[in-house]
């Protein structure tokens, strides 16, 4: 028997395996008796469906079958899809019960390493205690001056690509792309991406992220599966793919490894210039996360047992420019989107901005303008940049949901029996449109809403706003401050200097993306890509 024949016999048992030990367990629960869409493959279940569906299809099913309902994964095994909010609070308050998917945290794992984005358990408990004081109120409140340095530098970017008749028809996405990651460079660990530098190359780290960002996991395919159920295939094996991710990768490294290193230099020299020989927590104060987080990491006053590695600091890295950058973008995209449909709010919202008589508020006067702060509520309430998580099960256990409920076989239920490895679908969005938590005009932007919300969203979990968008629990957003003043510090910088209309019908623009997050795009297009119309705003 050939060398090949031997190999390929032998992954196709740890396959066979795998769907054993994977799939088959997840049949045990009794919410294989939910009701729910018929399975679309034998091999994908709903997955394909809800993929092309950019989080779309979850509200039709919710209004279908109710708040539980059961969806087929791979090989048509039983998960839940909910939007009940008992049965959300249980979920996301007990993460060690319900974490992420193994299969989704080694794709992030294998992308970004190890950082808070992929880790669970203790690890995470430890990553997240030596990282929030970055992300403190007074931290934010220091980086707010880069969040409008750096919207002033799109103004001039998009303003010198100017036509003579004075305006100028652009994708939006680019260069807010940009933007924010310039942001998270400065703002994230002190480092000058240029990106919105019109002439000159970029620079090898700019280069590098920009290759992460631009390799996106592969569509479901059996071979993208079995890449993940079984990680060693990659080296006997890679793709051009997974070929490109680790370039990309030894350089984010070996820039990080000398960030790393020239920042504790810097700590150290400081702290012996004021006499000391130690860092502590009340430190914590200076210009990017990266220095606050290792200056944390460093003190004295926590045990050796909760310090992060070398290698775990050097992971927050892509964890900073991956959470910091996309989403960010992609929520600014949306608010322009939504107040090119209807002039009128952008005029308001242009009329309050104007009041400020400086273009460098600080961060407690961007949160005092109270059309920016309902505008920034209604699109990441109507446009949650993130549209789905999933959690999965990693033991037996009981979910509680706020109504009964009547299975398949007609008996009421008070409760929902998970079995280990069935996987809990949160549908963000669904939640954040649903005419039963919102009323009738869910699907509407309409900021003036957040002056009197409906008393059904004070059940809603929510780390911000009695919304989704940054999670809840343990594992909700730790940036989320960071990402809401960049928000406003960007689109009050924007409104102040442009006039912007769309630039298609506006039929055209929807929503592409894949299973979690969404981006504007074009109708027939996979890409994202949003054309707006700008023109300098005169100021009288």
């Amino acid at each position: 028997m050939s060398a090949i024949l031997v190999f390929l016999t032998g992954v196709a048992v740890v396959a066979i395996v795998k769907i054993w030990q994977t799939v088959l367990p997840r049949y045990r629960a009794s919410l294989r008796r939910l009701p729910g869409p018929p399975s679309e493959s034998f091999v994908w279940g709903n997955l394909m469906k809800i993929t092309a569906a950019h989080g779309r299809l979850h509200q039709a099913w919710v209004e279908q079958y109710g708040p539980n309902v059961k969806i087929h994964g791979m090989f048509t095994a039983p998960h839940l899809l909910t939007t009940d909010l008992d049965a959300l609070h249980h979920v996301l308050s007990h993460p060690a019960d319900y974490c992420k998917p193994g299969t989704n945290r080694r794709t992030v794992v294998h992308s970004l390493g190890k950082g808070i984005l992929a880790v669970e358990g203790q690890q995470h408990r430890n990553q997240r205690r030596v990282m929030n004081p970055a992300f403190g109120p007074a931290q934010i409140r220091d980086l707010t001056g880069i969040f409008l340095d750096k919207a002033k530098n799109l103004c001039d970017y998009w303003g010198g690509q100017m036509s003579e008749d004075g305006r100028l028809c652009t994708y939006i996405g680019d260069g807010l792309s940009k933007m924010t990651l310039d942001v998270i460079g400065l703002a994230g660990f002190n480092y000058e991406f240029d990106a919105l530098q019109r002439n000159g190359k970029p620079n090898e780290l700019n280069l590098a992220f920009k290759e992460l960002a631009s390799s996106p996991p592969q569509a479901a395919t059996m071979n993208e599966w079995l890449r993940r159920m079984i990680p060693f295939t990659n080296k006997f094996y890679p793709d051009e793919r997974a070929v490109k991710l680790d370039k990309a990768e030894a350089v984010i490294k070996r820039i990080g490894h000398q960030l790393i290193k020239e920042k504790r230099e810097q700590i150290l020299s400081e702290s012996s210039e004021k006499g000391s020989q130690s860092v502590e927590k009340r430190d914590v104060r200076g210009r990017d996360l990266l220095t606050l987080l290792m200056k944390a990491n460093m003190a004295t006053d926590i045990q050796d047992s909760q310090r992060l590695t070398d290698d775990e600091v050097l992971a927050q890295i892509p964890a900073f420019l991956v959470a910091g950058h996309e989403t960010t973008s992609t929520a600014a995209s949306w608010t322009l989107f939504a107040l090119t449909k209807q002039p009128a709010l952008q005029r308001k919202l242009r009329y309050e901005l104007l009041t400020i008589e400086t273009d460098t508020p600080t961060m407690e006067e961007l949160n005092a303008l109270p059309y920016l702060d309902q505008v920034i509520h209604e699109t990441l309430r109507l446009h949650a940049p993130v549209v789905m998580t999933i959690r999965e099960a990693q033991h037996d256990d009981v979910i509680p949901v706020s109504q009964p409920y009547t299975d398949e076989r007609g008996k009421v239920q008070h409760n929902i029996g998970v079995a280990a490895k069935n996987r809990i679908f949160i549908p963000i969005l669904a939640l954040q449109t649903s005419k039963q938590i919102w009323g009738d005009d869910a699907l509407e932007f309409k900021p003036e809403r957040w002056d009197n919300p409906p008393e059904a969203i004070a059940n809603m979990p929510g780390i911000w706003g009695h919304l989704l968008t940054f999670l809840a629990g343990p594992h909700a957003c730790i940036g989320y401050r960071f990402s809401l003043v960049e928000l406003k510090a960007l689109i009050f910088t924007l409104i102040r200097n442009f006039e912007f209309e769309l630039g298609v019908p506006v039929e055209d623009v929807v929503p592409v993306g894949g299973l979690i997050v969404q981006r504007p795009g074009l109708r027939g297009q996979k890409v994202a890509a949003l054309p707006l119309i700008l023109r300098p705003y005169k100021r009288t």
